[in-house]
C-alpha cells in the first residue's frame, strides 16, 4: 500500500508541473469533454462486450446450478442426497443481461453505425461479434424464463423520446431473430479488409471466422431447441451448419473458452456443490469414461486413510471396502481392478427416500461412520465424491487426506486463470450426431459425428482440469512410491479415448438417439448452462435405462414433481414496464409469484411444449 501511494504522490507532483508548463489552450484542452476529443478505441468496447457474457458466476452456480439445476437434472444432490424440499424453488441467478451487456452491445452498434461509410465496412466484423457475445448467455435466460425484452431492449439511449418500456419478445419470435442475426454475422465475420481486433479478442485472437464459427455453434443450439417443436426446421438449421462455407466448430482450437485472469477468484466463497448422483457415477466408472476424473472430486479414502481405518478398527464404508485387497495380517496391500483412480468415486442415492433406508447409511452418515482417532487425533473422511469447484472458480486451497496425526499435504495459493466452457467442438459434433439420427441429410455419420463429439469432450475437459488446477491431475502426493504416485494421477492417459469408444454403450447401433443425449448430458456436466435444457428436451437420464437409468424420486413413497421452470415474479402497479410484462405473462400462460413444483411443471416454456416428460426418453 506504501509503494501505491508513493506512485499516486510522484504521478500528481508531475502532473501539477506540467500544468505549469501548460499554454492556455492546452489547458482548456485538458479540461473539456472527453467525448469531444476523442473516441474511446472500439476494440475495447468489443473486449468489453465479451466480458459481460459471463456475470453473477456465483449466484448461478451456488443457487441455481447446486440448488435446483443439477438436483433436478439427478447429475448431484444437495448436499449428500436430497431432501423432499428440494423441488421447491426459492433465489436463483441468471447472467445479468442488461443493463451491462446489452447495453454495451448497443453501444458498439450505434457508433459504428455513426461512422462514415469508409470506416463503417472495415468495423463489420468487431459489431458482428457482438451478436453471438449477446445470443449466448440470452439463451440460457429464456429457457429458465421464456420470454424477455430484446429487440427493443436497451434503446432508451438511442430513441427520442427515450424507450424505457420494451416490449417483451416471446421465445419464437427471439429464435426466428437470433437466427436473421447470427446469419448476417457471419456474412460481416467472413467480410474482407476488416480492422483487426487483435488482442483484444481474449477468445480467439482476432481470427473471425473462429467467431463465424460460434455463431453457427448457436445456430445448433437454437435448432437443437426446436427438435420437438419444429423438427423439420431444427434439421434445416443443422444442414445449414453442416454445409456451411465457413466450416464449424471442430477442434479445441476452436471452443469458446470464456477466460478470467489469476487473479478473478469469484466472490471468494464457497459455491458448496452437492454430492455426486449415484447412476451418474456408476455410468461413467463401468466405462472407464475420465471425465469422471474432472467432473467430480476423489473421495478421502487412499491407501493411507484405509490403513488407518484399519489400524482403528473402524469398518470401511461398503462400497469402498470392495476394492481393498488385505495381507494375512489384514493390513492394506492393493486395490482390486480397476484400481486407483478409479476405485475413488462414489456418488449417492438422490431420493429423498433413500435417507431413511438403514442399509444406505454409509453414504449420509458419513460425519459419524467415517470418523477415526489415532494417537488422539480425530479427522473425518469423505466417501463420496462431489462435484469438482475447481470447475466454478480456482482460488481454492486444498488438502490431501491423511492418517490422523499424519503429514499435512497441502496445495496452496495456487491460484491459475479460470477457464469456463461457454461453447464447444464437442458440443458441436454431439449435436451433428444427434440431428444426423433424426433424419438431417448432412455429409458424416452420427457414429462419426459421435465419435469425435466424446474424443473432443474428453479432451476438452481434460484441458480445462489442467488449466484449473486441478488437485491429483499430475499425481497423488499421498502415495510415497512414484509408481502408485502416477498410477493414482487424474490426467488423461494415452489410448483411454480409443478404449472408451469400444464401450457398447458408445455404439450407436441400437438406442443410438438415447447414447447420443447422454453424451450431450456428460459434456453439458461442466457448462454453466444447457444440461437442464437437454435433460428438458431429450426425456434423459430415462427411467429403465440400460445404461444410465433415471432415479425415481420418492418422498414417502410417492413421486415428486419437478419444475420445468423458474418463478417469475408477479408484476406490480408500480412498474414502469407493468404492462409489458403483464402481456408477456398472460401470453405464456404462467402463474406468477409462485413456486408450486406442479405448477413450475405443467406451465412450460414455449421450446418445452412439446418435450417428452422426465424420464420418458427421446421422443424419436
Amino acid at each position: 500500500m506504501m509503494k501505491i501511494k508513493n506512485i499516486f504522490h510522484t504521478s500528481l507532483a508531475l502532473l501539477a508541473i506540467a500544468f505549469v508548463g501548460c499554454d492556455k489552450d492546452h489547458f482548456a484542452d485538458l479540461n473539456s469533454n472527453p467525448s469531444d476529443l476523442s473516441e474511446p478505441d472500439l476494440r475495447f468496447s468489443v473486449a468489453k462486450s465479451v466480458e459481460l457474457m459471463y456475470n453473477n458466476d456465483y449466484t448461478i452456480w451456488f443457487y441455481t446450478n447446486f440448488d435446483y439445476v443439477f438436483p433436478w437434472s439427478q447429475l448431484t444432490g444437495v448436499g449428500v442426497g436430497n431432501n423432499e424440499d428440494f423441488v421447491v424453488m426459492g433465489p436463483y441467478g441468471n447472467q445479468q443481461l442488461y443493463p451491462s451487456l446489452y447495453s454495451n452491445v448497443r453501444d458498439v452498434r450505434f457508433r459504428i453505425d455513426a461512422l462514415p461509410a469508409e470506416e463503417q465496412a472495415g468495423m463489420q466484423a468487431m459489431k458482428a461479434m457482438t451478436v453471438p457475445t449477446l445470443i449466448q448467455p440470452y439463451l440460457t435466460v429464456t429457457d429458465n424464463q421464456g420470454s424477455l425484452p430484446y429487440t427493443e431492449a436497451a434503446l432508451a439511449s438511442y430513441t427520442t423520446p427515450a424507450l424505457l418500456t420494451p416490449v417483451y419478445d416471446n421465445q419464437e419470435l427471439m429464435f426466428n431473430t437470433w437466427l436473421e442475426e447470427l446469419d448476417m454475422a457471419i456474412e460481416s465475420l467472413t467480410a474482407s479488409n476488416q480492422l483487426d481486433i487483435g488482442g483484444q479478442d481474449v477468445v480467439y485472437g482476432g481470427d473471425y471466422t473462429k467467431w463465424a464459427k460460434f455463431c453457427n455453434l448457436l445456430k445448433l443450439k437454437i435448432a437443437a431447441r426446436l427438435v420437438n417443436k419444429d423438427r423439420a426446421k431444427a434439421l434445416s438449421i443443422a444442414e445449414e451448419v453442416a454445409n456451411s462455407p465457413v466450416g464449424y466448430m471442430n477442434s479445441l482450437d476452436d471452443d469458446f473458452i470464456y477466460k478470467r485472469d489469476k487473479n478473478y477468484f469469484g466472490t471468494g466463497n464457497g459455491n458448496q456443490p452437492g454430492a455426486a448422483g449415484k447412476n451418474v457415477v456408476d455410468f461413467l466408472i463401468a466405462n472407464k469414461d475420465p471425465r469422471v476424473r474432472y467432473l467430480f472430486t476423489k473421495n478421502g479414502f487412499n491407501a493411507e486413510v484405509v490403513q488407518a481405518f484399519i489400524d482403528a478398527g473402524k469398518d470401511l464404508p461398503p462400497y469402498v471396502e470392495q476394492y481393498v485387497m488385505t495381507d494375512v495380517d489384514g493390513n492394506f496391500a492393493g486395490w482390486e481392478a480397476p484400481g486407483e483412480p478409479w476405485v475413488r468415486y462414489f456418488g449417492a442415492p438422490l431420493s429423498p427416500d433413500e435417507r431413511f433406508d438403514a442399509t444406505n447409511d454409509p453414504y449420509f452418515q458419513q460425519s459419524e461412520l467415517n470418523r477415526i482417532s489415532l494417537d488422539g487425533v480425530e479427522k473425518t473422511y469423505a466417501s463420496t465424491s462431489s462435484y469438482s469447484e475447481r470447475i466454478t472458480r480456482t482460488g481454492i486451497n486444498h488438502t490431501y487426506p491423511t492418517r490422523p496425526g499424519g503429514r499435512v499435504i497441502e496445495k496452496r495459493d495456487n491460484f491459475p486463470s479460470l477457464e469456463v466452457i461457454l461453447g464447444s467442438s464437442a458440443e458441436t459434433n454431439l449435436y451433428l450426431a444427434e440431428f444426423k439420427l433424426l433424419g438431417a441429410n448432412i455429409p458424416g455419420t452420427a457414429q462419426e459425428y459421435f465419435n469425435r463429439g466424446v474424443e473432443l469432450s474428453v479432451l476438452r475437459l481434460d484441458a480445462l482440469a489442467e488449466n484449473n488446477g486441478q488437485p491429483y491431475y499430475e499425481s497423488d502426493p499421498v502415495y510415497t512410491d512414484e509408481a502408485e504416485a502416477e498410477a493414482a494421477a487424474t490426467k488423461l492417459r494415452a489410448g483411454e479415448i480409443a478404449d472408451l469408444l469400444t464401450q457398447p454403450a458408445y455404439d450407436l447401433s441400437a438406442d443410438g438417439l438415447e447414447k447420443v443425449y447422454i453424451q450431450q448430458y456428460i459434456n453439458f456436466a461442466a457448462t454453466p448452462g444447457d444440461l437442464w435444457t437437454l435433460v428438458r428436451r431429450s426425456g434423459v437420464p430415462k427411467t429403465g435405462s440400460a445404461y444410465f437409468p433415471r432415479e425415481a424420486l420418492l418422498a414417502s413413497g410417492s413421486e415428486l414433481t419437478i419444475p420445468r421452470r423458474f418463478t417469475i415474479e408477479t408484476p406490480t402497479g408500480d412498474d414502469a414496464n407493468f404492462e409489458n410484462r403483464a402481456s408477456a405473462i398472460e401470453e405464456q400462460g404462467f402463474t406468477t409469484g409462485t413456486n408450486d413444483p406442479a405448477t413450475l411443471n405443467t406451465e412450460r416454456i414455449w421450446f418445452d411444449k412439446e418435450n417428452p416428460n422426465y424420464g420418458v426418453g427421446p421422443n424419436n
